[in-house]
């Protein structure tokens, strides 16, 4: 199971952590909320926590728990910019439909 990271996301996860000045990667993870079921969250980790791996691309690491990890396996993390708007994107090929917004999606059959 593995997770990768484009250099623009990597870039941008370096660029966090030297703004904060600490910190050991991102943290990404999938919870249960909107239209369609699920989301990702993303936050700073500074330790690890029991069941996380650490994968590690371009320079930058991502944290990611065991049971998120079955929902974004395969799947590549990009950072975006389109006008004014800057977002981490998920390219994830467990992803059967999004809803209307794009802030959540449904997993095809089968998946965790």
């Amino acid at each position: 199971m593995a997770i990768t990271l484009t250099e623009a996301a990597a870039r941008q996860v370096r660029t966090q952590l030297a703004k904060r000045g600490k910190g050991l990667g991102l943290r990404i993870g999938v919870k249960n909320v909107g239209c369609s079921g699920f989301a990702y969250t993303y936050e700073i980790a500074d330790d690890l926590r029991d069941g996380e791996r650490v994968f590690e691309d371009h320079g930058a690491s991502l944290v990611v728990d065991a049971k998120s990890l079955a929902f974004v396996d395969g799947a590549r993390l990009d950072f975006v910019s389109e006008g004014l708007k800057q977002a981490f994107q998920v390219e994830n090929p467990n992803v059967d439909s999004t809803c209307g917004c794009g802030e959540s999606f449904n997993l095809k059959a089968g998946v965790a």
